[in-house]
C-alpha cells in the first residue's frame, strides 16, 4: 500500500517536470535541470516515509520517475496539437486554460 502511494505521488510530481522538458532544447542545461530537479525531493520522500532504498523499490519508483516525465511530454503534445497557447510551465497553462 505504502509503495503504491509512493509510487502515484512520484508520477503526479514528475508531470510538470516532463511537460517542462518536452518545451526545451534536447540535452540543453534546462533539459537536464528538468530531468535532475525533482530526484532530491524523491530522495527525501523515500526516507521520510520510511521505505528507505529497499532494492525491490527501485523497480516501481523508476518507472514511475520516467512514467511522470513521459505523461508531461504527452500533455504538452496534446495540448500543443489542439491549438492551446502552451508555455514551459504546466500549471500556469491550465490556469489559463480554464480561465
Amino acid at each position: 500500500m505504502k509503495i503504491a502511494t509512493l509510487t502515484l505521488i512520484i508520477i503526479i510530481f514528475n508531470i510538470p517536470f516532463g511537460y517542462w522538458q518536452a518545451n526545451v532544447k534536447k540535452l540543453s542545461v534546462q533539459w537536464f535541470l528538468s530531468i535532475h530537479i525533482p530526484i532530491p525531493f524523491i530522495i527525501l520522500l523515500r526516507l521520510y516515509s520510511g521505505i528507505g532504498f529497499a532494492l525491490y523499490t527501485y523497480l516501481f519508483f523508476v518507472v514511475a520517475f520516467f512514467g511522470g516525465l513521459y505523461f508531461g511530454r504527452v500533455s504538452y503534445n496534446y495540448f500543443k496539437s489542439k491549438n492551446y497557447q502552451v508555455t514551459s510551465c504546466l500549471v500556469m497553462d491550465l490556469i489559463r486554460m480554464l480561465k
